[in-house]
């Protein structure tokens, strides 16, 4: 009986038979991740699109809404009244904001019939009582926070443009530009919102910020809204008694 030699043949088949399965089996692995990136990619992009085409819309509504200069008071009514409150913010804060600043605070919130007490105490808490202009926040995942109003690099230039100013980043350091992009945005907030505990939690966390501590807490009512709306009543209710 002769002896069988071994089939090397077939065992050379059998490998790159078994060789090629895993390269395709690895190639297919490849591609499905490839598309689920992709198809993630996509979905991000869609929200992404989805939150500018809102943010546009509600840009477009509120500018839609805002009244033309003939419908505002007359100058020389209103003056004295303006004064009075300006004197109120300069005194409250030991002179750390300054008169010139107060004067155009109240008369630019009564434009956007918006409590300049209410505005006044967003400032002090957003600089810590100091009103300091030139104020660079904390760093944050987002970046830092400057000025007086403490607006972020991704928030201040599409708020500029809804009020319509030019944006350059050292802007953000100029008090009366500041204080015309907080009220622009609150003004933009309290339309969207139409109350000012969801506006000021919006201010302070963001519209995405607002939805998340609305579900956290089932609230909008967060310490930031309720201080600066107390404190700001305060002032009013001062001033109408004097």
């Amino acid at each position: 009986m002769k002896e069988q030699k071994p089939n090397w043949t077939t065992g050379i088949a059998l490998i790159l038979v078994v060789a090629a399965f895993f390269t395709i089996n690895q190639w297919n692995q490849k591609q499905e991740k490839a598309l689920a990136d992709q198809k993630q990619e996509l979905k991000n992009k869609n929200e992404k699109l989805s939150k500018e085409i809102e943010r546009l819309q509600s840009t477009n509504d509120y500018l839609k809404e805002q009244p033309s200069a003939a419908e505002e008071k007359n100058g020389y009514h209103t003056w004295p009244e303006i004064e009075k409150k300006a004197d109120r913010l300069v005194k409250e804060s030991d002179g750390n904001f300054k008169k010139s600043w107060a004067m155009y605070l109240v008369k630019e919130a009564e434009r956007y019939k918006i409590n300049p007490f209410l505005v006044y105490e967003l400032l002090k808490v957003e600089t810590g009582g100091t009103f300091d202009p030139e104020l660079v926040g904390p760093e944050t995942k987002y970046g830092h926070a400057y000025g007086m109003s403490q607006f972020m690099k991704n928030t201040a230039p599409w708020i500029a443009d809804m009020a319509g100013l030019p944006y350059e980043e050292e802007l953000l350091f100029d008090p009366y530009y500041s204080m015309q992009l907080s009220l622009v945005y609150l003004d933009f907030l309290q339309n969207k919102y139409d109350n000012w505990d969801e506006a000021l939690t919006a201010y302070h966390r963001g519209m995405g910020g607002l939805n998340e501590y609305k579900e956290e807490n089932g609230h909008a009512e967060s310490w930031y809204a309720k201080e600066i709306q107390e404190k700001a009543e305060s002032h009013t209710t001062v001033v109408l008694a004097n």
